[in-house]
């Protein structure tokens, strides 16, 4: 695992006045909402005798152990403890971590890491939530693989015809043969586009694209799990984002994000929700088989080509991550700076701004 960086941890719709436990790197947290709406993200262990504080209570804008009935700040500090007596003092070590966080795209982003907030690499872009021609729906979903693999299979244009060829890969199945493409290096990531060979597609949704042209595929990552592709079919657009955050070494929970500017009435969603599930299935059947299991660092063990050009890059950078020092075991401790809030973030409009 990767520290400083932005995790997703939650859905926003998700994340109320009532106190939440969520598990990400293999640690628990508690995600709650202040008297403003804003999200405290605290460590889920109260310092006393280790009880969760998300099975405690908010009030106003401080939480309560439902142990002994400690009370804490967002900051984490511990304002009172109801057995001690008048006078004597709260300990100085009587307080728990706190978590900078942000709210974007529907989705609260928690910084797992110690760098300073201006150092820290930001937050993905995703330009077309929020606009008006699109529409998007979010969910997540839980896999039993390493993120890494999920983000890989995602990087890589050559596998459809063949871990796809039942649904949108059968375009390509005549073709299989993958011409050299450009990638657009980014500081904390990189994307690529790829015209895809038009064929008579399987299944209903790629039967409704037919008539459209030939579309374009551009996949975006930016470090270390989020994941994005646009499917340009001239004026019609499909557009996935996905962060892919670890639960533990062996578990990933997805959070998703479908836009589209067709076929924009909410009953569609359900469609695309399966149709995406469908794809997923397949992308398992294969990911689950992969061995090691978790993205290599480097690159001895394995023959790349041409085709695997985005996912080099991706490894590349991984690599990066791992000679700075911030490649952890799940179970290490990290420190954390202050809970940081910020709000009234501006969208881009561009549809072509990548992250």
């Amino acid at each position: 695992m990767l520290k400083n960086f932005w995790y997703a941890c939650e859905l926003s719709q998700s994340v109320t006045r009532k106190p939440k436990r969520v598990t990400l790197m293999n640690q628990d947290f508690v995600l709650y909402r202040n008297q403003m709406g804003e999200v405290v993200v605290l460590k889920d262990r109260c310092p006393h005798l280790g009880a969760a504080l998300s099975h405690g209570q908010v009030e106003e804008d401080f939480i309560r152990c439902p142990y002994h009935g400690w009370k804490f700040r967002a900051d984490g500090s511990c304002i009172e403890i109801p057995a001690n007596l008048d006078g004597v003092p709260i300990p100085k070590k009587a307080c728990v971590e706190s978590y900078r966080v942000q709210e974007q795209f529907g989705i609260v982003w928690l910084f797992w890491g110690n760098l300073p907030l201006e150092e820290s690499p930001p937050l993905p872009s995703i330009p077309t939530f929020g606009h008006p021609d699109f529409r998007s729906f979010s969910f997540s979903r839980f896999f039993r693989v390493h993120y890494s693999r999920l983000l890989e299979i995602n990087l890589d244009f050559a596998h459809p015809p063949f871990v796809h060829g039942r649904s949108f890969g059968s375009r390509m199945a005549h073709d299989p043969t993958i011409s050299e493409y450009k990638v657009h290096s980014q500081d904390w990531g990189g994307y690529a586009s790829y015209k895809v060979k038009k064929t008579k597609p399987k299944g209903l949704l790629w039967q409704y694209f037919q008539h459209q042209t030939e579309p374009k595929v551009t996949l975006t990552f930016q470090m270390p799990n989020n994941f994005q592709v646009e499917i340009d079919f001239g004026s019609w657009k499909l557009i996935k984002f996905s962060s892919y955050t670890p639960i533990d070494e062996q578990t990933t929970v997805s959070r998703e994000i479908y836009m589209r500017n067709f076929l924009t009435h909410p009953l569609m969603n359900s469609l695309f929700e399966k149709f995406e599930a469908k794809l997923a299935r397949e992308d398992l059947r294969v990911v689950e088989t992969v061995r090691p299991k978790v993205v290599p660092y480097d690159f001895t063990d394995e023959v790349f080509l041409p085709s695997d050009a985005l996912l080099i890059t991706y490894r590349k950078l991984r690599k990066k991550c791992r000679d700075l020092g911030w490649a952890i075991n799940s179970d290490s401790k990290i420190s954390s700076y202050p809970t940081f809030r910020t709000s009234n973030f501006s969208t881009p409009s561009s549809i072509s701004n990548r992250f």
